[in-house]
């Protein structure tokens, strides 16, 4: 069975976010990490804060852009309350 990873990671530099999707989580991380994605490259270090395994690629996409919305932020703020508590 073939999964599909919705992630969020965090900038220790600027504490923002990226979320975004891939069918290997491992190596997604990894290139973002060694800085191979443009769109993280500056903002590294990155911490994996949360992650979700979807069934099928338009679910994962869709998942995706609901949780780089306002309501998937709040989702997202409200899921992993408990990390943020304890920083």
């Amino acid at each position: 069975m073939k999964f599909y990873y919705v992630y969020v990671l965090q900038s220790k530099i600027d504490n923002q976010w990226y979320t975004g999707y891939s069918d290997n989580l491992q190596r997604r991380l990894k290139e973002h990490k060694s800085g191979q994605c443009h769109a993280t490259k500056y903002r590294r270090p990155l911490k994996l804060i949360y992650f979700e395994g979807c069934l099928s690629k338009d679910d994962a996409i869709a998942r995706e852009k609901y949780l780089k919305s306002g309501m998937g932020k709040r989702y997202l703020k409200n899921r992993m309350k408990r990390y943020f508590s304890k920083k």
